[in-house]
C-alpha cells in the first residue's frame, strides 16, 4: 500500500469528519489538495468562479445541514477572497474550515510572489487559525481546527504550504475520534431558581427570541402559555418561532412590524431567548431583563441585565417551565395581540392596492406571490438591503422551511452563492435567491455555477436599477441619494445566453405565470423582475436619533409596508382573545 503524503491524509480526516464537498478555484500551492480530491470519491470538489462564492456556500451548507462544511483557496489573493464569506459564516456561527493554502514554506517571510500572511488575515474571523509548517504536525492540528469549528460554532483557518501539502505523511500518526456534533449546555440549579422567582414575581412577562431558539418552538410555545406571555423575534428568529404561535407579536429592529417592540418595552419582565440582537436602542432601559444564551460571551453585551443565565435555550425552558407558577391574567398578552393586529392592518394597504396594475411592479407583490408560489419546504437565501426587508414581511415561515442571509455580517451579493451551497445539500429541495440587482451583479460570476453543475436554484431578481437601502439610509439622514443608480442589462437574456432558463417581468399580471413556469424547469431559472424604485416608505417624522447605525429608537416600524400572510395569523390570534 503507497504512503500517503499529507495532502491525501488531509482529505480523509476532513472525509471521517463528514464534510462531503470542498467549495473552491484551483491554483498551484491548493493543488496537491484537489488532487487528492479527485483521487476520492467520497468527497467532491466544487468548482466555483470566485472564492467569496465558497465561502458563502460552505456556510449556507453549514447552516441546512447543522454539521461541518469547507473551502479553499489558493495561496495569497486566492484565500484572501474567502474573507469575507469567512466573516459572514463565523458571525452566523456556521461550523466552517477554510483551506488557506500558502507560498512555499521556505520563502515566507522573504517578501515572495503572492505572499500574506493567513495567521493575521484571518485571525477576526475564526476561533481557530494556524499554519501547518510541519508534516508532524499532522493530523493533530486539523483534528483540533475541525474540533474548534464545530465545538465553537463558527470557522477554523489552516493554512499550509504547497510542498507541505506534497511532502509524506508522518507514520504512526495519531487519529483520534473526530467531535461531530455539539452538547446541550444546562445552567445550574440557581440560575433556575432565581430565574423562576423572577418570573413568578413579573405580572408581565416578554419573550425576545433569536436564532438560538432552533429545536426549541414547542418549549418556548409551552412557556408563553403558561405565563401568558407576548412572543416577539429578531430577524434570525422569525424562522424558527414565528409559525403556530398564537402569542406572536412580530418583530423589532429596523425591520420590525408588529407590537414587539411595544410588547418589549410595556413588560415588567423581558426574557431575551438565543439573541444576539444588535441594535441596543430598541431595547427597553427600565424593565428588568433576563437573557439566555449558550454563548457567555453574549450576554449582557447589548444591555444590562438582572440576570444571565448560560444555557441553551430548549434545556433552560425544560427546566424552567414546571417550576414557574401558571399566571392567568391574560390581559397584557391580550393587549399586545390586538396592538399586534391593529398595526398589521394599518399597513396592508401598500401591497394590496392596485397591484395588479402598477408599473413598475410593487417589489411586495412580488414577495407576496413568491411566498405563496414556493415549495412548503423550500430554501430562500436572501440578499443584505430591501430583499431582507421583503423577506422579513412576506415571507411565512413553517418549521419546513428556510431563510438564509447575511443578518449579522451584513454582506451584499450573499444570497446566489448561498444557494449554491444550499442546493448541493439537496438537489431535490427547492431554493430560491431572492437578488437585488446590486448584490446579483457582484458575484453574477457564480450564475455560470449553476450552469455548470446544473444546479436548479430558481433566482428572482428583483431589478429596481438601484441600491435601495442605501438610498434609504441617505434620505433618513437627510442627505441626496448619490452613487446608488445601476444601469442594468436585460439579465434574463444574460441567463439565456449562458445556457439557463430566463425570462424579463415587466408587468404585474406576467408574474405569477412566469413564477410558476421557471419553477417547473428542471434546471437554473433566472426570472428578472423589473421593481418600482420607489418602493420606499420614510415616517412621517424624521428625528436625529433615526439616523446613526440604524438605531431608530424614535419609529419602531421605519419602512411602512405590507405583512404578508402574516395579517391572517394576527387575526387568527386575535379568535383566542376573550371578548369583554
Amino acid at each position: 500500500m503507497a504512503k500517503q503524503n499529507v495532502s491525501e491524509q488531509f482529505v480523509d480526516i476532513l472525509v471521517r469528519a463528514g464534510v462531503k464537498r470542498l467549495y473552491g478555484v484551483v491554483g498551484d500551492s491548493l493543488n496537491p489538495v484537489v488532487d487528492a480530491i479527485r483521487r476520492n470519491s467520497a468527497i467532491e470538489w466544487i468548482q466555483v468562479r470566485h472564492e467569496e462564492t465558497a465561502a458563502f456556500a460552505a456556510g449556507a451548507e453549514a447552516q441546512i445541514t447543522g454539521t461541518l462544511a469547507a473551502c479553499a483557496g489558493s495561496c495569497g489573493p486566492g484565500n484572501l477572497h474567502l474573507i469575507n464569506g469567512l466573516y459572514d459564516a463565523h458571525r452566523s456561527m456556521a461550523p466552517v474550515l477554510a483551506l488557506a493554502s500558502h507560498i512555499p514554506s521556505s520563502e515566507i517571510g522573504l517578501g515572495y510572489f503572492q505572499e500574506t500572511h493567513p495567521g493575521l488575515l484571518f485571525q477576526e474571523c475564526s476561533h481557530y487559525n494556524e499554519m501547518i509548517s510541519n508534516p508532524q504536525q499532522m493530523p493533530r492540528l486539523l483534528q483540533t481546527a475541525i474540533q474548534h469549528a464545530i465545538g465553537r460554532g463558527g470557522v477554523s483557518v489552516v493554512s499550509m504550504p504547497g510542498d507541505i501539502a506534497s511532502q509524506p505523511a508522518p507514520e504512526k500518526s495519531i487519529e483520534h475520534a473526530l467531535v461531530t456534533s455539539r452538547p446541550t449546555v444546562r445552567p445550574g440549579d440557581g440560575e433556575i431558581e432565581k430565574l423562576c422567582r423572577m418570573v413568578d414575581e413579573a405580572k408581565r412577562v416578554t419573550l425576545f427570541c433569536g436564532s438560538g431558539t432552533a429545536g426549541a418552538h414547542a418549549e418556548v410555545m409551552e412557556f408563553a402559555e403558561r405565563v401568558k406571555a407576548p412572543v416577539g423575534h429578531a430577524l434570525r428568529g422569525k424562522e424558527w418561532i414565528q409559525y403556530d404561535n398564537p402569542y406572536d407579536v412580530g418583530m423589532s429592529g429596523l425591520l420590525g412590524y408588529g407590537a414587539a417592540y411595544e410588547a418589549t418595552h410595556e413588560c415588567d419582565l423581558l426574557i431575551l431567548l438565543g439573541t444576539d440582537f444588535p441594535y441596543n436602542a430598541f431595547l427597553p432601559t427600565d424593565v428588568k431583563i433576563v437573557q439566555v444564551d449558550v454563548r457567555p460571551e453574549n450576554l449582557g453585551r447589548r444591555s444590562k441585565l438582572d440576570l444571565a443565565v448560560w444555557g441553551d435555550v430548549r434545556e433552560t425552558l425544560r427546566c424552567l417551565t414546571p417550576r414557574v407558577k401558571a399566571k392567568t391574567d391574560r390581559k397584557f398578552l391580550d393587549r399586545m395581540l390586538k396592538k399586534h393586529a391593529e398595526a398589521l392592518e394599518g399597513v396592508v394597504k401598500a401591497y394590496t392596492r392596485k397591484v395588479e396594475k402598477h408599473i413598475p411592479i410593487h417589489p411586495e407583490y412580488v414577495a407576496s406571490v413568491l411566498d405563496e408560489l414556493a415549495d412548503d419546504d423550500a430554501v430562500f437565501t436572501v440578499d443584505t438591503g430591501m430583499c431582507n426587508v421583503w423577506a422579513a414581511r412576506y415571507l411565512s415561515p413553517n418549521g419546513k422551511r428556510r431563510v438564509i442571509g447575511s443578518f449579522s455580517h451584513g454582506s451584499m451579493a450573499n444570497a446566489l452563492p448561498q444557494a449554491i451551497g444550499a442546493q448541493f445539500v439537496d438537489r431535490n429541495r427547492q431554493v430560491v435567491s431572492m437578488s437585488g440587482d446590486g448584490g446579483f451583479t457582484m458575484l453574477m460570476g457564480d450564475f455560470l455555477t449553476l450552469v455548470q453543475y446544473d444546479l436548479p436554484v430558481k433566482v428572482v431578481l428583483f431589478n429596481n436599477s438601484s441600491l435601495s437601502m442605501v438610498e434609504l439610509e441617505m434620505l433618513v439622514a437627510g442627505l441626496p441619494s448619490f452613487g446608488t443608480t445601476n444601469k442594468n442589462p436585460d439579465f434574463a437574456a444574460i441567463a439565456r445566453a449562458a445556457g439557463a432558463y430566463g425570462v424579463r417581468v415587466e408587468k404585474p399580471k406576467q408574474l405569477e405565470g412566469a413564477l410558476k413556469d421557471a419553477f417547473k424547469q428542471k434546471g437554473p431559472a433566472l426570472i428578472d423582475v423589473v421593481t418600482d424604485p420607489n418602493a420606499l416608505s420614510i415616517p412621517p417624522r424624521i428625528s436625529a436619533e433615526m439616523v446613526t447605525g440604524f438605531a431608530l429608537s424614535a419609529s419602531k416600524i421605519v419602512l411602512d409596508g405590507g405583512v404578508g400572510r402574516m395579517l391572517q395569523m394576527a387575526r387568527s390570534n386575535l379568535r383566542n382573545v376573550p371578548r369583554p
